[in-house]
């Protein structure tokens, strides 16, 4: 049960902190909640681990900089697109009706 809950927690983390190095890195300001910055991460994460295998650089010795470098890249593309539908769906959601 405690190594389940540790895995969740350390997700979390990981995601929270390539969340905030995606939005560190990638340019302009984006507007929006930690939460989802979060989110962003972890999917983020996952999205680098495949990317790493997809091209043989998953498990290296040492410190597996590449996929790290791979989950950071998708941490950054991740953040430009929540911020980009999070803005139009914030934007979007209040009409006036004329």
């Amino acid at each position: 049960m405690l190594g389940g809950l540790w895995g969740i927690i350390t997700t979390i983390v990981v995601g929270l902190i390539l969340g905030v190095i995606g939005r560190m890195i990638a340019p302009g300001d984006q507007k929006i909640p930690m939460w989802l910055t979060i989110v962003v991460g972890i999917i983020a994460a996952f999205i680098g681990n495949w990317l790493a295998g997809v091209f043989g650089v998953r498990d290296t010795a040492g410190i597996d900089w590449i996929r790290h470098a791979f989950q950071v890249g998708a941490a950054i593309v991740g953040v430009i697109g929540a911020a980009a539908i999070y803005a139009k769906v914030k934007g979007g959601g209040h009409r006036t009706v004329t």
